[in-house]
């Protein structure tokens, strides 16, 4: 008797130990994937106000949107090499490596968003540049003249949330993010429509309303993470001015690859966007409400992505390596049961989703929604995929592997993904259809050699 429990007893600490994990990962990925709908919410409800203008209205905003994305989010990549780094520190008890790597997390992020600021302030000429509606290009420029003006509020929010999501807590982020929700959507009401004696400003309005709401967040994570207790000790904010040069190079140097891979990632679908303006503003409005509606999905295994990126970083710190691919593992079996619900979900209610972005008495509506519908169910079928290729992405930053992921994501986003839409939409003559199932395929690859890689590096040793 005596043998069989000590013969079991490895069994139970494996159990227990993925208990915990699980238990831990949840606790943390909950919140975070909150935080990612409530700010993925600020998008929808432009969208969902845009879509009350019209049809034409929705699509020139969504060519705008579109250009506006990849920048936001290549910034968010280089800014979220703060993530592991701080993670890692705090694993192995450096506080002042950790409050270094803060300060020089938010000085990248302003020295990377003041050039993008002079790119989105031409986004006329770029559209035209690659085949754009006039007319759209005229309407996207104007909405993206009031809101390029929240990148570098919205990439500094990023740095600070990674500083605070270490600690694993994760409530007060989620609290801004949700009240960021409802002053946009009410300003969206005042701004866009003209309500209670306000200027009825339409396009403009709606960006305007997104930069007053990111400045206003970031403003209120900085206090908190200021004056609340565990944070406060370690001053983030105190000798801002300070500069760190060898910190500051190896944020760029883990965070530019991240940056380049979500840029890869973002082009991908932006690039779909522009191909649909090749075909019509019909296509392009239908494209921007399934691409909102898969997103607003995609936000959840997102927030896992960060969870799991803290988790893996907080073994690698304390060289637990056998910790570090528990936790990766864990990660992507949540996100993907919870994306393959939403892959059922999309398929058996494309046309109820889709209704909710367009007046039904606009007369481009038939079209737009039938598109719209047809479109998500292609997404129905990619939802798993999507979400096993963010995690894996996630897990794998968790253990400082940024460079070749970048490598991954350019294969499979662009030599298979954008090539397929390309080939799919035009010459095969499937049009919208055939570009969304060049993003299945593209996601399908890059979620498959993702996973490979990381369940490989954790096999072995020298990944910690």
């Amino acid at each position: 008797m005596s043998t069989t429990l000590a013969a079991s007893a490895p069994a139970l600490a494996r159990r227990s130990s993925l208990g915990a994990e699980i238990r831990a990962t949840a606790w943390l990925a909950l919140p975070l994937a909150a935080t990612q709908l409530g700010q993925i919410a600020i998008n929808v409800t432009d969208v969902l106000v845009l879509g009350r203008l019209g049809a034409d209205a929705l699509a020139a905003a969504s060519l705008g949107i579109a250009l506006f994305h990849v920048v936001l989010v290549s910034c968010f990549g280089v800014v979220m090499a703060t993530a592991p780094l701080v993670a890692q520190a705090l694993g192995a008890r450096r506080p002042r490596r950790l409050r270094r790597v803060v300060r020089q997390g938010l000085w990248v992020a302003a020295a990377i968003t003041a050039p993008c600021l002079v790119l989105l302030w031409h986004t006329e000429t770029i559209l035209l540049a690659i085949g754009q509606d006039p007319t759209l290009a005229a309407g996207a420029v104007r909405f993206m003249r009031a809101l390029m003006w929240a990148l570098p509020s919205a990439v500094a929010f990023v740095a600070l949330r990674n500083f605070v999501t270490a600690f694993e807590r994760t409530r007060p982020i989620l609290l801004i993010m949700f009240s960021g929700v409802v002053v946009n959507a009410l300003l969206n009401w005042l701004l866009v429509f003209g309500h209670l004696g306000f200027p009825r400003l339409e396009l403009v309005g709606s960006g305007l309303a997104s930069t007053i709401v990111n400045a206003a967040m970031f403003a209120a994570l900085a206090l908190y993470a200021s004056r609340a207790r565990p944070y406060r000790r370690y001053a983030v904010l105190a000798r801002f001015g300070r500069p760190d040069w060898a910190i500051f190079r190896e944020v760029l140097r883990m965070g530019l690859p991240i940056g380049a891979m979500l840029l890869m990632e973002v082009g991908l679908f932006a690039g779909a966007a522009f191909l649909m303006g090749w075909i019509g503003a019909r296509e392009v409005a239908a494209h921007q409400i399934a691409i909102q509606i898969a997103s607003t999905s995609f936000m959840v295994p997102l927030g896992v992505s960060m969870a799991a990126t803290v988790r893996v970083g907080l073994a690698v710190g304390r060289g637990d390596l056998a910790g570090a691919r528990r936790a990766g593992f864990v990660a992507a079996a949540m996100g993907g049961a919870f994306m393959a619900g939403c892959g059922l979900f999309f398929w058996l209610f494309p046309e109820e989703l889709a209704g909710l972005f367009l007046r039904a008495d606009d007369p481009a509506a038939p079209v737009v929604l039938a598109l719209a519908a047809a479109f998500l169910r292609i997404a129905a079928i990619f939802q798993l995929v999507d979400g096993l290729q963010v995690i894996g992405a996630g897990a794998l930053r968790g253990l400082g592997d940024t460079r070749t992921p970048m490598l991954i994501a350019g294969l499979g986003y662009w030599a298979v993904g954008f090539v397929a839409c390309l080939v799919l939409g035009f010459p095969m003559g499937l049009g919208g259809a055939g570009i969304w199932l060049g993003l299945a395929l593209a996601l399908a690859v890059v979620a498959a050699l993702l996973v490979t890689r990381f369940d490989r590096l954790t096999r072995r040793p020298v990944a910690a």
